[in-house]
């Protein structure tokens, strides 16, 4: 149950924020709003994946 609930929430996070990746955004310059994304993206991919 817990699996699932944070897979379809990982399937959010890549529809609606945005990748930083992609961008090529230096974590050293990253903004705090920022790095709240980058941490909640791994949280939930983490939690997705066990």
């Amino acid at each position: 149950m817990k699996k699932r609930f944070f897979k379809l929430l990982a399937k959010l996070n890549k529809l609606l924020l945005p990748s930083f990746s992609k961008r090529q955004l230096d974590i050293a310059k990253a903004k705090k709003w920022q790095l709240a994304i980058i941490g909640w993206r791994a949280y939930v991919t983490k939690n997705a994946l066990d």
